[in-house]
């Protein structure tokens, strides 16, 4: 389980092939001094598993699965990523509750900036527009941000220069591809909204 609050930019160091999975090894100048074998830490919004570390760089294995549905195999070497290492009890819970399970990749839109703050519209795929609300929270790339207009195909957030700057939105190109990760809560409601019965098979039952 995460925040959202992202505690460190790593650089991408080095990738190689791990059957048919892949191994990145990345350098974590901070979180490394802490960091344990098994600990999990979310990398740009996926959870992965720390299965080596090497002064301050850290290795995590990747799963087809992982490949597949997450922006992680498009990486290229030197790229910045986003780090958090998972919540603890006890922790401050500043952002909102994130599980590292990302849904779906969206892009890049547009880039609108306004006296040191930017509005960025993102695109999100068919199936996930209904978890994302106007006020609603969404997980992008691993950051908790409040979601400010929610369309059918895309939505916008509206970003302050600390988040700019301490995170790879600061840096991100019109284009690019993004991990996201909607609100739990709207998952779960709208699963059960599902699998209710409806009221005419209710009363049939009745």
């Amino acid at each position: 389980m995460f925040t959202g609050l992202i505690q460190e930019l790593g650089e991408l160091a080095r990738v190689a092939p791990r059957g048919a999975g892949k191994s990145l090894w990345i350098e974590l100048p901070v979180l490394s001094r802490s960091a344990k074998l098994g600990d999990s830490i979310a990398i740009n919004g996926t959870c992965l598993t720390v299965v080596e570390i090497e002064g301050p760089t850290v290795r995590f294995d990747l799963s087809p699965e992982t490949l597949a549905m997450t922006t992680l195999s498009q990486l290229s070497l030197k790229a910045m990523v986003n780090v958090e290492p998972s919540l603890r009890a006890g922790d401050p819970l500043g952002g909102h509750f994130v599980q590292g399970h990302v849904d779906g990749v969206g892009e890049l839109l547009e880039r609108m900036p306004q006296d040191g703050f930017e509005t960025f519209r993102f695109s999100v795929p068919p199936g996930l527009a209904k978890f994302v609300a106007g006020k609603g929270s969404i997980a992008v790339d691993g950051i908790s941000l409040t979601v400010v207009e929610a369309c059918e195909d895309s939505f916008t957030v509206a970003l302050i220069p600390h988040t700019l700057q301490c995170t790879n939105l600061g840096r991100m190109r019109v284009g690019t591809p993004v991990n996201l990760e909607t609100d739990m809560l709207a998952r779960y409601l709208a699963r059960i909204v599902a699998m209710a019965p409806s009221p005419a098979r209710a009363g049939e039952q009745a």
